[in-house]
Parts: structure tokens; sequence; C-alpha cells
């Protein structure tokens, strides 16, 4: 069976990071380019438990997988409410 991995909408990749980091911020996450207004971060980092080098925006290695969970959540949760309002007008 052959599968097509092609996206319909390419450009929604963009939305959809932009969506992710505004979601990732609003649980308190530090990610992207927010990352320096936490002070854990920092402490963890002079700590030596987390690498500075490995803080950047694309980083998530550090975030739990049940809070990496909340957010892919929240995203899927904002997709639907917004195809509802198409579909229905609400």
């Amino acid at each position: 069976m052959a599968r097509n991995n092609r996206k319909i909408v390419p450009e929604c990749h963009k939305a959809i990071d932009q969506m992710k980091y505004e979601i990732a911020a609003e649980l308190g996450l530090p990610v992207g380019s927010g990352v320096a207004q936490f002070g854990n971060v920092e402490f963890a980092t002079e700590l030596g438990s987390m690498p500075s080098a490995s803080i950047n925006e694309g980083y998530w290695g550090h975030i739990a997988s049940r809070d990496t969970g909340a957010v892919g959540g929240s995203i899927t949760r904002r997709l639907v409410e917004q195809a509802e309002k198409t579909l229905f007008g609400l």
C-alpha cells in the first residue's frame, strides 16, 4: 500500500508552530524565544542538569512528556473549535 505524506496545505506549518508556542507560553513552559524569561531554566543550566547550548527555539527536550502532550491536546482542541465555528457558523 502506497502512502502519501504530502501536506494538503503546506503553508499551515507556520500557523501551527505559532499556535504551539502561544499555548506553551500560556501553560508557562520554557520553550521558544521566551525561554530566557524563566529563571528556573537559567538556574538548571548553571547547575549543569540542562546544558545551556541545548536551549534553543526548537528544543523541547527539557519539557516533560505530560506537558508536551498538553500542548498537543490544546492545539487539537482549538483546531476542532475553529472547525466547528466554521461549519456551524457559531
